[in-house]
């Protein structure tokens, strides 16, 4: 189910609210009380990241062998 974020007309403020797809939007402001002033708005949502091995070769994997490119570096005094 998603979350979804709300924005009263009224107050101004916004609020999140988990709830079905089937289910009607939120109507009242559960902030300031307010009935009918509130609004759905779009939000970006959430990416999707995979870590880990056994992806395709077009998902997202490390490069290479998986080693440190950095150089150890010794100094003499």
């Amino acid at each position: 189910m998603p979350t979804y974020d709300y924005k009263c007309k009224a107050c101004g403020q916004t609020f999140e609210r988990f709830h079905s797809m089937k289910d009607d939007p939120v109507k009242d402001c559960s902030l300031c009380g307010k009935k009918g002033e509130v609004e759905r708005m779009i939000s970006n949502g959430s990416g999707i990241i995979f870590k880990g091995t056994g992806f395709y070769v077009t998902d997202y994997k490390k490069s290479g062998s998986g080693e440190s490119s950095t150089t150890a570096t010794t100094s003499s005094d």
